[in-house]
């Protein structure tokens, strides 16, 4: 290392940092997130993914006069713009300043979550001490160039090279720190109330649903919050409001928050389930008591209580969209015909409550009553009372063929007409009803000329069959749609 390096690593670690303990009263409000990665266990480290507004009380040993105060154990993915601090009520203690240091995913980052405590460090793997020293005290710094400790003889060491460090079981986990230019108006301890955001955070519904034997559809449905933490620090203790819902994050609108006091988090009495309420366009979910949330875990708390519901096995094949060309389509571009095409199958029930957007799994029980999984889909945010179908996979024995069978344009009379032909199978050894679902597209001004069997729901984009295709059988649509058109459309 050179010499003008060590120097200014010096320089750097020999700013001691304030005394300081966090006292387990966190407020975290969570914000819904869509990353995959963020719940994945394949994931390491700190991710730049989720959102969370966090407010926590530190005590901090401050000196009188104008110096620097560092604030450590904060999240490696701290966003630098969007952190405040307060000191409340007291003799007046002055921010003039202050400076964010961002942590790395590296061992470094929670080195520097370490600083200001009691360490342990080893010059040898062994720890063998004649072959190389041991050194116990205040970690000071940390960096790339070394360690720099101060041990209880009040002598500073900068240890360039080391086999190992130990670090107390309740040290401070996280990577980032603020620095801050206070002028304290006497010595002394306070409470200093920290606002800030950061990444590495956030949550979406997981919902069971586990399908009761025998006929009919009847489902327990259980549904929880899944809560990642990736932001390189832990949470014990901390009281937790989950907010569902899509508001704009990151890059827009205003990242700063106020740098007033941050109320101090309200004890909550127990209770059994989230307390849930409107939050502007939003929703919110207060969890009961308190929550621990461990840096690199994923956990799972109740969102409501498990309860039984009515739904709906559905097989569905769809073709079409609902776009409208500017003008009728009277190409003979080919028919859209397919052979044994796989059939969806879905699981429809209606939303006992609001249901925040997540991942639905359900479950059947085997021929050996073991439980097995069905299929897994998304589910959107969903309103208290509306419909939920989610797609659990493609049936095995049901299948679709569908043939064009006639297509005639009639551009005199402004008109043109198109039959179709689908030709369901069941090879299973139960009877299905298969939901046919077509969105006529050539133009908007469509009528249904003629079918061999009633449609369900008709609509300005929808034409759906509900038809029963028997256990080893097969069933068979035949429909003709006509479209018409003025002078002017074209």
């Amino acid at each position: 290392m050179s010499r003008r390096l060590l120097c200014a690593t010096l320089a750097a670690l020999l700013a001691a940092p304030a005394a300081f303990a966090a006292n387990g009263n966190a407020s975290l409000t969570i914000y819904h997130a869509d990353n995959d990665a963020l719940f994945s266990g394949a994931s390491q480290g700190t991710l730049d993914a989720g959102h969370a507004l966090v407010h926590e009380s530190r005590a901090l040993a401050i000196a009188a006069g104008n110096h620097e105060l560092r604030i450590g154990g904060l999240p490696a993915t701290l966003d630098p713009e969007a952190f405040a601090v307060g000191f409340g009520s007291g003799p007046a203690v002055d921010v003039l300043g202050q400076r964010v240091v961002l942590a790395n995913a590296s061992a470094n980052g929670a080195l520097d979550g370490a600083i200001g405590s009691e360490v342990s460090v080893s010059t040898d793997s062994r720890g063998d001490t004649a072959l190389g020293p041991q050194f116990s005290g205040e970690l000071l710094g940390a960096s790339d160039a070394g360690l720099l400790v101060r041990t209880a003889d009040g002598k500073l060491h900068f240890i360039h090279q080391y086999a190992s460090i130990t670090l107390p079981a309740d040290s401070v986990s996280g990577g980032s720190s603020v620095l801050l230019d206070v002028d304290a108006k006497t010595s002394g301890n306070r409470d200093a109330l920290l606002t800030y955001t950061t990444s590495g955070l956030g949550w979406r519904a997981s919902y069971t649903a586990t399908l009761a034997d025998g006929s009919g559809c009847r489902m327990q449905f259980k549904p929880e919050a899944s809560i990642a933490n990736r932001s390189g620090r832990d949470y014990a203790g901390a009281t937790i409001k989950l907010v569902a819902g899509q508001p704009n994050l990151g890059g827009g609108g205003v990242r700063m928050y106020s740098r007033a006091a941050a109320p101090p988090p309200q004890e909550m009495s127990a209770m059994v389930m989230p307390v849930q309420a409107s939050l502007g366009d939003y929703r919110s979910f207060t969890l009961p008591g308190k929550v621990n949330l461990p840096n690199g875990t994923v956990t799972l708390t109740p969102l409501y209580a498990t309860q039984i519901l009515a739904c709906a096995r559905r097989y569905v094949v769809e073709d079409g969209g609902t776009y409208f060309p500017p003008k009728p389509n009277t190409n003979d571009y080919g028919a859209q015909d397919y052979r044994d095409r796989a059939i969806t199958s879905t699981l429809a029930f209606t939303a006992p409550d609001a249901l925040p957007a997540g991942t639905l799994r359900a479950w059947i029980h085997d021929r050996d009553g073991a439980p097995t999984l069905l299929g897994e889909g998304g589910v959107a945010d969903t309103p208290k009372g509306q419909d939920v179908s989610v797609q659990l996979g493609q049936s095995f024995d049901l299948r679709a063929s569908r043939e064009r069978t006639a297509f005639h344009v009639d551009a005199g009379a402004h008109s043109m007409s198109e039959s179709y032909k689908i030709t369901l199978t069941n090879g299973g050894d139960t009877a299905r009803t298969v939901t046919v679902r077509d969105h006529p597209n050539r133009w908007r001004q469509w009528t249904l000329a003629s079918s061999n069997l009633k449609p369900a729901k008709q609509t300005t984009q929808l034409l759906e069959f509900e038809i029963p295709v028997p256990a080893q059988g097969n069933a068979t649509l035949t429909y003709t749609v006509k479209y018409t058109w003025t002078a002017k459309d074209m």
